[in-house]
């Protein structure tokens, strides 16, 4: 063992110093991941949360030029002026209806008809009085014909004696017979007549017509029930249909007493319906009801309209904008516009600031004048576009903001 050279001796550092260098540098990755992890915090923190501006934002919307012509609103609803309950004056069941809700009728047009088999025999029995009366005048014509023949013989007979005196009368007497029966049976007919006329107005009175030519609106009966003129009667029915003339249509809107020296015949009106919201239509003062409403201190007044549509209809609710003047027809169309503080001057250009997806774009727009408290803008934003209204001057297209929608 002593006499073995000592410098072979060796010791094998290379599996310790791997075994220990590995600790190392998982160590050293560890800690690049955290710094990495905190700076992508730090840089969100940076440009993504810190610039999220908050901004208050704006819908752009559309008006109305007439607005600069207003001078008063109302609101009402949309009434016929022509309207009626149709009935019949003859009592019966229902037999047919030939008509439903939003029926177009003429004036005269059958609508129903009720039970009249037993008035139409009445007037088939008429009728056939009136063929007895006639056929009985023109036997008494013929009898009264013959009468004078025969009168005109006697005369004649008479001057050359070839007759007595009171045969002649008999026949004077006879002549004079038939011409009165020729008037009995004048009457006969007359009567048989009126009688005719009375059975056919029962039977016309089983027809319900319509008054004149307009819309049903409601039905009131169905085939079966009964119909009174009254409705007297339990499980009756009076009016079988309701319906109005479309071309009268109205609005009746309430106006303050105190208002009242601001609404005169003639003045021009704009018209807008809740069921249409996004059309107005044009309208004219009628007439004021020269009575005021004691207990809501306003007047009703009737505004109808210059134009019809199909698509009005009773009872829709309206309100009513009163004109100083009459609205050029170059401005009846509805406008895009904004509020006066959305728009800011960047290097001379008018912008505003459209919000999309959190972020914002500056948009070149043009300006028009001013309808009501608002800007119209001929071109640029759009409406249902959301922007920054009152934005800051350190606002910047493209940056982030955080937005409350008002």
């Amino acid at each position: 063992m002593a006499g073995e050279d000592l410098s072979k001796l060796r010791i094998d550092r290379s599996g310790a110093g791997a075994a220990a260098g590995a600790p190392r540098k998982r160590r050293k990755l560890r800690l690049w991941a955290a710094i990495a992890v905190l700076a992508a915090l730090g840089l969100y923190y940076l440009f993504g949360y810190r610039a999220a501006m908050p901004v208050e934002a704006m819908v752009v919307t559309t008006a109305y030029p007439s607005q600069a012509y207003t001078v008063l609103n109302a609101t009402g609803y949309v009434v016929a002026q022509r309207k009626a309950a149709v009935a019949s004056k003859a009592t019966g069941r229902l037999e047919w209806l030939g008509v439903r809700e939003g029926s177009q009728v003429r004036e005269n047009e059958v609508l129903a008809r009720l039970e009249n088999k037993d008035v139409t025999a009445t007037m088939e029995q008429a009728a056939a009085n009136i063929r007895l009366a006639q056929a009985n005048l023109e036997q008494g014509q013929a009898e009264f014909t013959d009468a004078g023949n025969a009168l005109n013989r006697s005369r004649d007979l008479l001057a050359k004696n070839f007759v007595s005196q009171a045969a002649h009368d008999t026949v004077v007497a006879r002549y004079d017979k038939a011409r009165a029966a020729i008037s009995g049976y004048q009457a006969a007919v007359a009567v048989a007549q009126a009688n005719y006329r009375a059975a056919r107005v029962a039977v016309d009175q089983t027809l319900i017509r319509a008054p004149f030519d307009g819309v049903v609106l409601t039905k009131n009966a169905n085939v079966g029930d009964v119909i009174t003129p009254f409705s007297s009667a339990t499980g009756s029915q009076a009016a079988v249909v309701t319906m109005a003339d479309m071309s009268t249509l109205e609005v009746e809107a309430d106006v303050s007493e105190s208002s009242l020296a601001k609404v005169q015949v003639d003045q021009p009106c704009e018209i807008q319906l809740d069921a249409l919201p996004d059309l107005r239509f044009r309208g004219v003062v009628h007439r004021l009801v020269p009575t005021v409403d004691r207990a809501k201190a306003t007047v009703m007044v009737k505004i109808g309209f210059v134009d019809n549509d199909s698509r009005i209809l009773p009872e829709m609710s309206a309100k009513v904008a009163f004109l100083s003047q009459q609205v050029p027809a170059d401005q009846r169309s509805a406008r895009t516009v904004v509020q006066p503080g959305s728009i800011v001057n960047r290097n001379g250009r008018s912008i505003v600031y459209v919000i999309k997806d959190n972020r914002v774009s500056a948009v070149e727009i043009q300006t028009a004048g001013r309808i009501g408290e608002m800007i119209e803008v001929v071109k640029g934003a759009a409406p249902g576009d959301h922007i920054v209204l009152k934005p800051s001057g350190n606002l910047r297209d493209g940056a982030a903001v955080s937005l409350s929608t008002k």
